[in-house]
């Protein structure tokens, strides 16, 4: 368009400032663009494939097209604006070709200064690196975090271990750790970890209970400790070491996790600078009133909107308020029992949906429920009766306000025996109605809150044991897996409510996040996967080899964009005073967001896919 009428290139000059990534260009950089471009009109039904398509950049002006794989089948759909540029996607998915689906007009970017704008200019090359499954790992990847939060621990852990042997003496091994002026030691037999042993620990447990020091320390040692790997981030590690009150943990190797590599204290991660978000718990823990316990919950909105706007991701986020909830539940069961003495048998308070896969955000209302074991004696369940009352009162007080499916530890049906939830479970899977299915998608994403975790296992597994290979139920639960499509309609375009409070406007939950929820609990239950956590299920279906790698990034990376998004959202919400819930409009967010969005519900739209050949054959979308 180098002659073209001024006019005629302003014309082309707005456009294109409207098309990722061209949007980020300057001015100068966008006038030279737009020189080089060749208009180009084609007819519905022309074909771009390796045989007859030039080299380039086509930017749809007007109309549409399909990018289709070797099968005919389709991948996905551009709209004006969108671009495409068939060598890199030969590149990725030979056989790929694009078929335009209305009369289109083009601009053609020849390759010679498509490449040399690639080479001038880093976010562009990166646009255009590869299509839709890299663009949106990119995207999921490019969400700021504190780089404190981020960094992995081992990177912070100390590796001056001091190591001693299992029938060492206390006296003995007190004194290595005052020579090598070390607060811990790891206790070791055969070359393997049998346990941990500290300064608290011999202040405590030796010194205040007169024991003899020349006994052996594998007596007052802390057996078998918990580890975490050497990948884990300096989030997760202060959370898990917050939540167990650890003040020493071990470090193993993440690809040989029997291979010992240095040890993380508490000291480690306050040097960090990154725990100040997670002592909100044990700030909850001290508290001595449901008033207490209320007026740091009520300050959840403000610090929300302070982490999301320092950069923590929605994982981090969803962790932090996971674990608030978590902490006010054992706060309210720890007071009842001080008021009421223990409790008759051994329980287990239940976390479900979100909560029970610690992925909560704010506005989370309550999903619990009591297991309770199987030795309870009539006379005793008014104890169980009070206490869920009490605690579902004080989370209700708190901002966790009641279930209105009633999805509560109050309920008769959720607050049982062992045998009595395994009877609901066998009703569940043997006859999956329409609501056996709805509970399911609760119930049996559930954590031990607090407790007695024994009773939790026993559960879960005869949950996993009644679902895994059961098809009829798995048939059942692929219906409602396919019974909320994602918000995208043809042409990409976002399919949002026609009218009522939230017009224009989707939601992020119910209609995209909740899907992929669906999505890997299916394929988490029809495999007998233990996890609950969304990332960690995944992780455990890719080593089954139930998942692709491939898949199970798309998945997640959608999942942590969608979840950002959202996360980002509802900090607007809290900034101008809005009350916070999960719709978007997506006339309102940038460009990009709308882009991810689109990336992301078509990743979304291909699992479902999945889902209907894997567990409903022959059935059609």
């Amino acid at each position: 368009m180098a002659n073209a009428p001024k006019d005629e290139l302003q014309v082309v000059l707005d456009f294109l400032a409207t098309c990722l990534p061209f949007d980020e260009l300057t001015p100068e950089e966008l006038q030279k663009v737009a020189r080089q471009l060749k208009i180009q009109y084609h007819r519905k039904g022309v074909q771009f494939s390796k045989d007859n398509c030039a080299p380039g950049l086509r930017i749809l002006r007007t109309g549409a097209a399909e990018i289709k794989d070797a099968d005919g089948q389709l991948i996905e759909r551009l709209e004006e604006g969108e671009s495409f540029n068939l060598q890199g996607l030969l590149f990725e998915r030979p056989g790929i070709t694009v078929v335009l689906i209305e009369d289109t007009l083009l601009y053609f970017f020849g390759e010679e200064d498509y490449q040399q704008l690639r080479t001038n200019h880093r976010h562009f090359d990166r646009f255009f690196h590869s299509q839709r499954s890299r663009r949106i790992r990119r995207a999921a990847r490019s969400i700021n975090t504190s780089p404190g939060l981020g960094r992995q621990i081992g990177s912070v852990m100390t590796t001056n271990i001091l190591s001693v042997d299992y029938q060492d003496s206390i006296q003995d091994v007190a004194l290595a750790m005052s020579e090598r002026r070390v607060s811990s030691a790891l206790v070791m037999q055969s070359g393997q970890l049998k346990g941990i042993i500290t300064d608290r620990d011999i202040r405590s447990r030796v010194v205040a209970k007169g024991i003899d020091v020349n006994n052996a320390i594998n007596t007052v040692m802390t057996a078998n400790p918990e580890g975490l790997l050497e990948s884990d981030d300096v989030f997760d590690a202060t959370l898990f070491m917050t939540n167990r009150g650890y003040h020493h943990v071990p470090v193993f190797s993440s690809k040989d996790k029997s291979k010992l590599l240095g040890i993380v204290t508490s000291s480690d991660l306050m040097l960090a600078r990154q725990n100040e978000p997670v002592y909100l718990v044990n700030h909850i823990r001290r508290q001595k009133s449901l008033d207490g316990i209320r007026a740091i919950c009520d300050q959840l909105p403000h610090l929300t909107q302070q982490w999301v706007n320092s950069g923590a991701r929605a994982y981090q986020v969803s962790k932090i308020l996971t674990a608030v909830s978590d902490a006010v539940a054992i706060r309210l069961i720890d007071m009842f029992v001080e008021e009421q003495g223990p409790a008759p048998v051994s329980f287990c308070w239940l976390g479900f949906g979100s909560q029970g896969r610690a992925e909560q955000l704010l506005g989370a209302d309550q999903d619990n429920g009591l297991l309770i074991n199987d030795d309870l004696k009539p006379e005793d369940e008014a104890w169980f009766e009070k206490l869920a009352t009490r605690v579902c009162d004080g989370l209700d007080h708190c901002g966790y306000v009641y279930c209105n499916g009633n999805v509560m530890a109050t309920n008769p049906e959720l607050k049982k025996m062992l045998s009595g939830w395994k009877s609901n479970v066998d009703r569940w899977t043997r006859s999956p109605s329409k609501d056996a299915v709805m509970r399911v998608s609760i119930y049996f994403d559930l954590r031990c809150v607090y407790g007695d975790k024994a009773l939790l296992d026993q559960l879960q597994a005869y949950m996993l044991k009644k679902t895994k290979g059961n098809t009829i139920f798995l048939a059942a639960l692929a219906d409602n897996v396919l019974d909320t499509p994602p918000p995208l309609g043809i042409f990409r375009r976002f399919v949002v409510e026609r009218n009522g409070e939230h017009r224009d406007e989707l939601n992020l939950k119910t209609q995209a996040i909740a899907s992929i929820v669906d999505i890997i609990r299916i394929h988490s239950l029809a495999n007998g996967v233990k996890s609950i956590n969304t990332s960690a299920r995944v992780d455990e279906l890719v080593s089954l080899k139930a998942m692709t790698i491939g898949d199970s990034r798309n998945l997640l990376d959608a999942w942590s964009v969608i979840m950002q998004i959202r996360l980002q959202e509802q900090a607007h919400q809290i900034e101008v005073g809005e009350e916070v819930n999960n719709y978007v409009n997506p006339a309102k967010l940038g460009k990009l967001k709308r882009q991810q969005l689109r990336d992301a519900f078509s990743v979304v739209s291909d699992a479902q896919g999945g889902v209907a050949q894997t567990y409903r054959p022959g059935m059609g979308r």
